[in-house]
């Protein structure tokens, strides 16, 4: 009498290793190193695959507007504006409500298995009398909820960067000398915002127009960056400093260890 019990949990057994399988086969594209933690049910992981699978039919939905994008995961209710000017690598995640606009002389560029967390606009342009440039995040880039990106000047984020929430870049500044005409009216210099690759950006981190970030640096989280910094630095601060150097710890032997009063 116990046989057929036992011959169900076996099955509940299978089905749920089968679709961890299924899973890890498809998230290690992105992440070959990921893992599921043990603790991980079985309806969990029915969930998440049902998520996956809507936010993949969602991403078919710009077949209606003459694009193709491979395997893009789109949220709930994400706009784009300008499709012609936005291109998006393999694999791309667009959080829910989140907005794209490709008006800019270079557009959008996204590599491939990047994500945009929720309620993220990224707006290359907003002024039909002088275009903006555009906006260009490489592959494996995470960036976190409720990033504004604006690509006026043009901003260029580097491979494997990860970036907390409230990501603020703005690549444009108004004039203001004459005092005899609105600010409005005076208008705007650009020079751009380079975010060298595999960079630590903290959450509500703010960089200014004409900044450039080289590779391997850390800015601790609510700082606002308004000059340039050169690799493997570690930044923080209200206007943003040099913390320490990456390298001077690696000619020492030390380990990297973020001070205990900088919340990254």
């Amino acid at each position: 009498m116990k046989l057929p019990c036992i011959k169900f949990k076996w099955n509940i057994i299978n089905a749920r290793t089968d679709m961890k399988k299924i899973l890890l086969t498809i998230i290690r594209i992105k992440n070959p190193g990921f893992h599921f933690d043990e603790k991980i049910s079985f309806s969990i992981l029915i969930e998440l695959f049902l998520i996956r699978f809507q936010a993949l039919l969602r991403g078919t939905k710009l077949l209606l507007r003459g694009k193709y994008f491979t395997l893009l995961m789109l949220g709930e209710s994400v706009k784009f504006n300008y499709v012609s000017g936005i291109r998006l690598g393999k694999m791309v995640s667009i959080g829910d409500y989140s907005f794209l606009s490709g008006l800019g002389t270079d557009g959008l560029r996204i590599g491939d298995h990047s994500s945009i967390g929720a309620f993220s606009r990224l707006i290359c342009s907003s002024n039909f009398q002088r275009l903006g440039i555009g906006i260009r995040i490489g592959k494996h880039v995470g960036i976190g909820e409720y990033a504004f990106i604006g690509g006026a000047g043009g901003v260029s984020i580097g491979d494997e960067c990860i970036i907390g929430q409230y990501l603020s870049c703005h690549p444009e500044n108004h004039e203001y000398q004459n005092l005899k005409v609105p600010i409005r009216l005076q208008g705007c210099t650009r020079k751009g915002i380079t975010i060298g690759p595999n960079c630590w950006i903290g959450a509500k981190v703010t960089i200014l127009d004409g900044v450039e970030i080289g590779q391997h640096c850390v800015i601790a989280a609510g700082s606002v960056v308004t000059k340039s910094f050169p690799s493997y630095s570690v930044i923080g601060g209200v206007p943003a400093r040099i913390l320490r150097s990456l390298r001077e710890e690696e000619k020492n032997d030390s380990p990297a260890r973020i001070p205990e009063h900088s919340i990254i």
